[in-house]
């Protein structure tokens, strides 16, 4: 089997700003909720996220 197969990725990251929320969807169905306490932590967060989640995968959660 090809090891890529075996590898967790994401699938879909929503990025929610108003909340300082991700939402990181992988390829084996799990979801994972990140919430931040404050703006630098966010910030910090969306970079790692940036690297982990190919751009065309990144949506930002439209504000009500």
């Amino acid at each position: 089997s090809n090891h890529m197969e075996d590898e967790e990725f994401l699938t879909k990251c929503v990025v929610d700003p108003t909340k300082r929320t991700f939402y990181l969807y992988s390829n084996e169905g799990d979801t994972k909720v990140v919430d931040c306490d404050d703006a630098e932590q966010f910030m910090n967060v969306l970079e790692v996220v940036r690297k982990l989640c190919p751009e065309e995968r990144l949506s930002y959660a439209s504000p009500l």
